[in-house]
């Protein structure tokens, strides 16, 4: 069975750690659902000041609810539109300090104030996001950019 090991504080070391746990965490499932539900339970529990982690799945030309942590969320969002359809639109992370600031954003939790999306591509094609909320402003830096780009590289590796 799979252990959470207690994290030291230091965030580069913590944030290899996870990448570690995450590789042992889904290894061996095949199941995409199983392994994206786990994977935003991974990063929950580890990340602080976060009000919401999970993802989204592409499917005809917009994206739709998938596994998460959190309150209830927005169940469909157009591609292009807020900060996940922005991420999908131009197959880049979005670091957004501030949500209020971001032109079209869609308020899914009144509480976020910052955001991180990741699109996840497989096979050169958009699968989806991983989406993480915060209620801080300027909750995510380069470094939270740099690791949580490494753990999606890493869940996109088993949804082949």
């Amino acid at each position: 069975m799979f252990q959470v090991s207690n994290y030291s504080g230091d965030r580069i070391k913590d944030y290899e750690l996870v990448l570690q746990q995450a590789k042992a965490l889904l290894e061996g499932e095949p199941d995409h659902i199983a392994n994206l539900s786990n994977a935003s339970a991974l990063l929950n529990q580890f990340l602080q000041k976060v009000n919401w982690v999970g993802f989204y799945i592409y499917k005809d030309n917009e994206l739709v609810l998938g596994p998460f942590q959190g309150l209830p969320a927005c169940i469909r969002i157009p591609n292009g539109k807020g900060v996940c359809g922005t991420a999908v639109k131009e197959r880049r992370t979005q670091l957004v300090a501030d949500v209020n600031a971001f032109p079209g954003h869609i308020a899914c939790d009144s509480a976020s104030q910052s955001e991180i999306v990741v699109p996840l591509i497989v096979n050169d094609e958009v699968y989806g996001v991983l989406d993480i909320d915060s209620p801080s402003t300027n909750r995510f830096d380069e470094t939270d950019k740099e690791y949580i780009e490494k753990f999606a590289a890493i869940v996109q590796s088993f949804l082949h």
